[in-house]
């Protein structure tokens, strides 16, 4: 319980069990967020001193009767404050809070004046009356239809969010859930929740499957019903995808959906052919299997093969051209002398409407981009450079001196509407489209973009294929090399020698099978391995490496130039861990900087910070990487610098960032740091492959140390991909 000295609070003494604090809300302090954060003042009846009352709730205004369940705390800048953990507005009984409510200006239609009238005339069941009898609201002197109707259409809306928390917080959903539930649902939560209550996975970032299926069982839905059975066999597609599988085989799908539901295999398998006759799903023979697509991405892998065959036809943009005379002066403006492949390259670009590149680090990719976009330009055509990731839009920016942008922007994505503006409709505009990192391009944006190609275009697309694939479903580069259907150069020739060239060796050798040099160089070199037994003897090494060795002996800054690479988030060797370690060395807690705990982080004045979603609003996307310079408590706000640009996060979207001293290896795809570090251990088994580490070690451009086992490296190099994604992508390019 909470003790008062001379009528005022002090910290409990005692217990520390949950309890109800119920009052009326004389100030709010701060309120934002999609997740209804607020900080409130709350009068507490019979005492002289306000409490201060921290949680989540819709709507909060000076006026409202507040009932909090949750616990006291200190808080070292703030005081004593209650940690709620929920919170919903009551409705006030007495006829002294019932006034006060009225006119507190909450409800359109209803002043100070009216508010003392209508107490005066009704009494405690003025709010009864407004409810069911609105019509005798009338009997008050200066209220007509008009203002009956503005009243109770905003004590309706007034209402519905704060039944919408009480509601599915009374069905397991935390207060911060709640509040992005209504405001992405709205007024009609409630009942689209009971009529599906899975509705909360597929539209609510936060919530999966699980949490929603126990709302379920929670409203009582019957565990056989249809509705429960399709979104099962969603989930288990949904869980595929994340794999990488564009499709599943019919027979494990009904084995894995009734394993989750626990019901019958023929319960499935009744309700997949429901959503294939409602067209959500597609069946579909593969050899002798039977596969299940999603239908947007049955139509998607259907749409790239498509598009390729179709802009494969046709003439092409480039006119006719003298291609000796044109390399030749390519090369002059270039500066350099181009190898005989590098040439036949350049030359099937002049040649072939659609054309692949590829190749590992240091075999000229860049070189011959170059080249092409030199050719292009001199015929005054039009070329588009775009990269799956902000960081390789960048980077592609750097190397080419040429615009570039993200595929989300190029298209004009509309977050609102979640869809492209730029489709087969209303196409792009340009006569050559270079796309670099299509490794990295998932099946779903690959459509995208190639239908917004215009027929008459030519499209280059630039990739290193034994990278890791597209973080999502399909593996668009992959399947089109498999193919043979598109022309293809393979550039295998390293250009990139010299004495600091151990890097691009190193990677060659790990793409063969091969375990790399690890022998210590004679003189400074760009490549080094440091053995390292235990977990904690790799901890102790990265710290001593990023924050003394390698800032003395190169001169590299540990914050802004040196990335460590680790393959996994959980973990004694995952992001996590390591970046509380790498935090407190680089960037400790000091008097001078301001702190704020959330989402499971320590965020600090001064912290390097990753954007793990694209915001389209704010214009920084996934990879993108910054430091926060400002954090108020107060607000509980994080202001962030990306490139030099201010941005400013609430309470409810520092789930969009995550500290990024180091970071996973899969994040990093499509960046390239002037060093990194990586980490390489036994501990990480079920992770280790051959792309997994290769595409570690092409992220540095100047300098790259393995820390871990030689173990782990021989395991990493000697093994590939385990499980082959389910596409068929390479078979429809064929046929």
């Amino acid at each position: 319980m909470i003790e008062y000295i001379d009528g005022r609070m002090t910290a409990p003494t005692s217990s520390i069990s949950e309890e109800t604090l119920d009052g009326v809300i004389d100030r709010v302090i701060y309120q934002g967020g999609d997740d209804g954060f607020v900080v409130v003042s709350v009068e507490i009846k019979g005492r002289r001193e306000a409490a201060t009352v921290v949680g989540h709730l819709i709507g909060a205004r000076t006026g409202e009767h507040v009932v909090a369940v949750g616990q006291w705390a200190n808080d070292a800048r703030r005081g004593l404050q209650f940690k709620a953990s929920s919170m919903r507005l009551a409705t006030p009984t007495s006829v002294e809070g019932i006034e006060a409510y009225l006119a507190s200006g909450r409800i359109k239609g209803i002043g100070k004046t009216v508010a003392s009238q209508l107490v005066e005339r009704f009494g405690a069941k003025v709010f009864d009356i407004i409810e069911k009898e609105p019509q005798r609201l009338r009997e008050i002197k200066g209220i007509g239809r008009k203002r009956v109707a503005k009243i109770t259409e905003s004590w309706k809306s007034g209402r519905a969010g704060h039944e919408v928390m009480v509601f599915l917080q009374s069905h397991g959903i935390g207060a911060a859930r709640a509040a992005t539930v209504f405001k992405r649902l709205g007024d009609t939560a409630i009942e689209k929740v009971r009529a599906n209550p899975w509705c909360l996975a597929d539209e609510i970032d936060g919530i999966g499957f699980t949490t929603a299926d126990a709302v379920a069982r929670s409203l009582g839905v019957d565990p056989h019903s249809t509705a429960r059975a399709l979104a099962g066999i969603r989930h288990v597609l949904d869980q595929l995808t994340l794999d990488g599988h564009c499709a599943c085989g019919e027979v494990e799908l009904s084995a894995r959906a009734a394993r989750i539901l626990e019901i019958d295999e023929a319960e499935i398998r009744a309700a997949t052919q429901t959503q294939i006759d409602r067209g959500v799903l597609v069946r579909e023979r593969r050899g002798t299997a039977t596969w299940i697509y999603l239908a947007d991405l049955h139509r998607a892998e259907v749409g790239v093969a498509a598009r390729l065959r179709k802009l494969l036809k046709g003439s092409h943009p480039l006119p006719k051209i003298n291609l000796e005379k044109s390399l030749a002066w390519a090369q002059r403006k270039s500066k350099l002398t181009l190898a005989p492949n590098q040439r036949e390259a350049v030359s099937q670009a002049a040649k072939r409407k659609v054309l692949v590149i590829t190749g590992g680090p240091g075999v000229g990719k860049t070189t011959i981009v170059n080249c092409i976009l030199k050719i292009y330009a001199k015929k005054d055509l039009k070329c588009v450079l775009c990269a799956p990731t902000g960081r390789a839009a960048k980077r592609l920016l750097e190397t080419t001196d040429c615009s570039a942008q993200t595929i989300h922007r190029l298209l004009e994505f509309d977050p609102i509407a979640r869809v492209f503006t730029r489709n087969e409709d209303i196409p792009l505009e340009g006569d050559l489209f270079v796309v670099d990192e299509t490794s990295m391009v998932d099946i779903a944006l690959g459509h995208a973009l190639l239908s917004a190609i215009p027929d008459h275009a030519a499209l280059l697309l630039v990739g290193d294929a034994d990278q890791l694939p597209s973080v999502g479903p399909g593996r668009l580069l992959g399947d089109i090399l498999e193919s043979g259907a598109v022309p293809t150069v393979r550039l295998t020739e390293i250009f990139r020698q010299g004495p600091r060239s151990r890097i691009v060796q190193a990677a060659h050798a790990i793409n063969g099978g091969d375990v790399p040099d690890l022998s210590p160089p004679a003189e400074l070199s760009d490549f080094y391995f440091v053995a390292a037994e235990s977990q904690e003897a790799v901890q102790e090494r990265i710290v001593q490496i990023v924050t003394d060795r390698i800032p003395d002996r190169f001169g590299l800054d540990p914050m802004t130039q040196v990335q460590v690479l680790t393959p996994m988030n959980k973990h004694g060797l995952g992001t996590r861990n390591l970046n509380q370690l790498l935090q407190s060395h680089l960037n400790p807690a000091s008097p001078a900087k301001a702190e704020l705990q959330r989402m499971g982080s320590v965020w600090r004045t001064g912290d390097k910070v990753m954007q793990i979603v694209n915001n389209y609003d704010k214009d920084v996307f996934n990879g993108d990487v910054g430091f926060i310079r400002r954090i108020s408590s107060k607000d509980q706000e994080v202001e962030a610098e990306f490139d030099g640009r201010a941005l400013t996060y609430t309470s409810g979207e520092l789930d969009q960032l995550t500290p990024a001293y180091a970071v996973t290896i899969h994040k990093s795809q499509g960046s390239e740091y002037p060093a990194v570090v990586v980490v390489v251990h036994h501990s990480h088994n079920i992770m280790l492959q051959r792309n997994l580490i290769y595409t570690a070690v092409t992220r540095g451009r100047s300098l790259v140390v393995l820390v871990g086992t030689q173990r782990a490296l021989s395991i990493a190099a000697g093994r590939i991909e385990a499980v082959r994604r389910n596409t068929a992508l390479a078979e429809r390019l064929r046929n």
